[in-house]
């Protein structure tokens, strides 16, 4: 019974560069409107989220500038790899973003694409911009940690 309560996931795409360039307040899954070409290529792992984001515009979520290629076989009816993709939202979900990528500096940014029970999701972060001295202070932070790491695995290895 334990194999039916998780949920299959399938990470088609990640915007790894996100949590370097941001900081990730809180998280929002979207379904995402797409053609049957455009899920056939992300099927085969042809997308990208670098240098995409989300807007809302008159009441409606949309996800630009996600570059999914042309599928092979799609012959008259592929798509324009990064046209405007429309985010599937509850309404108060995106009242809520509206007002606050309007009022606090927020922006909307993709995380991962990926396939939840057959259907392609995006998980959208509501983001603040890092400084420049805020991502040395997390990669300082990180290499701190991974010298703890191998301090620790070398001392279990001695004993």
């Amino acid at each position: 019974m334990k194999g039916h309560d998780q949920e299959h996931v399938k990470v088609a795409a990640e915007n790894r560069k996100a949590r370097h360039d941001y900081f990730i307040d809180e998280t929002y899954e979207a379904g995402i409107a797409l053609t049957g070409t455009e899920v056939k290529s992300i099927r085969s792992g042809r997308a990208s989220l670098r240098d995409s984001y989300a807007e809302v515009l008159g009441g409606e979520a949309f996800l630009n500038n996600m570059h999914i290629s042309p599928y092979e076989k799609g012959s008259c009816f592929n798509h324009d790899p990064k046209r405007r993709r429309r985010l599937l939202l509850h309404k108060r979900e995106i009242k809520r973003l509206l007002g606050m990528t309007t009022q606090k500096g927020y922006t909307l940014i993709p995380l991962r694409l990926y396939f939840k029970k057959g259907k392609v999701k995006v998980e959208i972060g509501l983001a603040r911009g890092k400084k420049l001295y805020d991502k040395r202070r997390d990669l300082a932070r990180r290499d701190a940690q991974r010298e703890i790491a191998r301090a620790l695995a070398g001392r279990q290895r001695e004993g």
